[in-house]
């Protein structure tokens, strides 16, 4: 019975976490300033006393304007994790996760948390630790190129630019 409650708990938990990264909910809020191609969004969230902001951009594919993605960096409300969103469109191959150049320099790839397909929000959602290293990164250089795959041999890579990243970042409560 035990080990029951404690799954139930586990995904209970999960779930409440989750919720959170819906795309239209990060997305959403009033623009309070503009940084480069970055929007500074702020929003009061049901049953806070104080409003969170987020640093958004939104892009498309160079070749294919239907293929978006939707970056978010933020600060949680607990100020004690940075945390970087990308949202993409669902269709994409999970497995391998969503790859991150800066400036042509290999950084890596991150795994997606969730897909959702809800009304008119949907998505699929790969979320990192914004580390001092890559925070470091985004900061300095001057253009992220997001790669999502379709097939195991066949990335996409969408550009973002990194102009007003570090101004728009620091401006984050």
């Amino acid at each position: 019975m035990r080990p029951l409650i404690i799954r139930v708990f586990a995904a209970t938990c999960a779930a409440l976490a989750l919720a959170s990264v819906m795309p239209g909910a990060m997305a959403q809020g009033v623009i309070k300033a503009k940084f480069g191609d970055w929007d500074k969004r702020c929003r009061t969230p049901t049953g806070a006393t104080r409003q969170q902001c987020v640093l958004v951009q939104k892009v498309s594919a160079e070749d294919q304007p239907n293929l978006t993605l939707m970056a978010v960096a933020l600060k949680t409300a607990d100020g004690k994790r940075n945390l970087l969103r990308v949202v993409v469109p669902l269709g994409v191959l999970l497995p391998s996760g969503l790859g991150l150049k800066i400036d042509n320099v290999d950084i890596g790839r991150v795994n997606f948390v969730r897909c959702i397909a809800q009304g008119d929000e949907h998505g699929c959602v790969a979320q990192s630790v914004l580390d001092d290293k890559l925070l470091k990164q985004l900061e300095n250089g001057k253009v992220a190129t997001f790669i999502i795959f379709e097939t195991p041999e066949q990335g996409i890579g969408i550009p973002l630019q990194l102009k007003g990243f570090k101004q728009g970042y620091d401006s984050l409560q």
